[in-house]
């Protein structure tokens, strides 16, 4: 993880190639447990708090993070809960940068 952990989001150019499957296992090996990988396109995870007050500060740092790097999560909060979706908007599936984003929000926690 520590090589994730110590790389930068680079904006990727439109045409670049989304991950395939067995790069996509490889990344996946330098997160914390609890990622899953939605239809080869997204990572996900879901992360419990004791109130919303605690989830709401999750989120307001994950955003921090986010603008920091210049990448950003699909973000659902609610009472106790909070999902991110990562994946590349640009090329329509994941890239290096949703996984270097997805350690650094592990940190967070």
């Amino acid at each position: 993880m520590t090589d994730l952990l110590s790389k930068k989001c680079i904006p990727c150019s439109i045409g670049a190639i989304p991950l395939e499957r067995d790069e996509i296992e490889e990344y996946l090996k330098n997160l914390k447990n609890g990622w899953t990988v939605i239809d080869d396109k997204f990572i996900e995870k879901t992360y419990k708090f004791k109130d919303f007050k605690e989830a709401l500060d999750f989120v307001n740092k994950v955003g921090k993070l986010a603008e920091e790097e210049g990448h950003h999560p699909d973000i659902y909060l609610s009472w106790g809960k909070v999902i991110l979706k990562l994946w590349t908007h640009k090329i329509k599936g994941l890239h290096e940068n949703d996984f270097i984003l997805a350690a650094k929000i592990d940190q967070i926690k």
